[in-house]
């Protein structure tokens, strides 16, 4: 029976990874310009390398596409590097410009691997590292808080659910890079937006939630109206001076007394629905706006 518990993380082996690479860079270019060939591709860096792909696979990440772009990266640099010391091998000198590819490849890996090793440690203190909100996890944390203080001091609050409009389309004209652009603007605008003590997080996606502390509908409505009009004055510039709309949906929910946590998410969700099929772009209150009604072959609000 192995023993799991000791196996170091993915996330901890991207330090040894990045250590052995350090150093192997080193020994390759000795070898390459001084021992014809002999000695620059040692095991230690590409072991250490295979040894957190294992690790990312166990951990669930080897699919994800910045762990798959780095092992990409990781076989092109090796591979070119492998060619530059055949041909020192053989008696020749490797040109410039294949030097400069394989250091090209490494500076790019070392940089994929430092970002990693900030995302990764954003995503263990409860942040997402595109945008810099906090996630899912640490939401409900919050929204516990908040729901027990509502209790206490029967001080009202609002949810806000909002989801990015025509976002698949977004990616699908542009690119991921550039839909992950457009997600880390939405982010900005939100948490510049809010006031200084309501608190937003990223859902997941495209989907973000507002908590709008010590404040009853018609405030939020205010707010969260705002915030769609700062939204649709901030379009994402591209390198080409093309510029991207960024619209979103908003369901506002104000909390009751008899209403749950789950009760609360459920209904701005109905209202976030209503709000893209009224047309998108607006802010749906539950239990105020009557949008027009929903066709019943609709299971689900459209999510673009």
């Amino acid at each position: 029976m192995s023993d799991t518990t000791s196996s170091p993380s993915a996330t901890e082996l991207l330090g040894v990874v990045l250590d052995e690479h350090l150093r192997w860079i080193g020994q390759w270019h000795r070898a390459a310009f001084f021992r014809d060939g002999v000695g620059g591709e040692r095991p230690s860096a590409p072991a250490a390398f295979a040894a957190w792909c294992v690790a990312a696979n166990r951990d669930d990440l080897v699919h994800q596409p910045a762990v798959l772009k780095l092992a990409n990266l990781h076989e092109q640099m090796h591979r070119q590097a492998k060619l530059v010391l055949l041909k020192a091998s053989g008696g020749d000198t490797p040109s410039e410009g294949e030097y400069e590819a394989v250091i090209a490849r490494f500076e790019e890996f070392v940089l994929h691997l430092r970002r990693m090793e900030r995302a990764f440690g954003a995503a263990a203190s409860g942040l997402d590292p595109l945008t810099g909100l906090r996630t899912r996890r640490g939401m409900m944390e919050a929204l516990e808080r908040e729901h027990n203080r509502f209790h206490r001091t029967g001080q009202p609050y609002c949810l806000a659910l909002a989801d990015i409009d025509k976002f698949k389309s977004i990616n699908d004209t542009y690119g991921h890079d550039i839909g992950d652009r457009v997600l880390a603007a939405t982010a900005a605008v939100i948490s510049r937006g809010v006031r200084s003590f309501d608190e937003a997080f990223r859902m997941g996606g495209e989907e973000f939630l507002v908590c709008l502390k010590e404040t009853e509908m018609e405030e939020g409505f205010a707010v969260i109206d705002r915030l769609r009009l700062d939204l649709m004055e901030s379009p994402v510039l591209l390198a080409d001076g093309r510029e991207i709309p960024v619209t979103a949906s908003f369901g506002l929910v104000e909390v009751e007394d008899d209403a749950s946590i789950d009760d609360l998410l459920i209904r701005a969700d109905r209202a976030l629905y209503q709000a893209k099929h009224a047309g998108r772009n607006r802010v749906i209150r539950h239990g105020v706006d009557r949008p027009p009604a929903v066709p019943a072959s609709k299971p689900a609000r459209p999510r673009a």
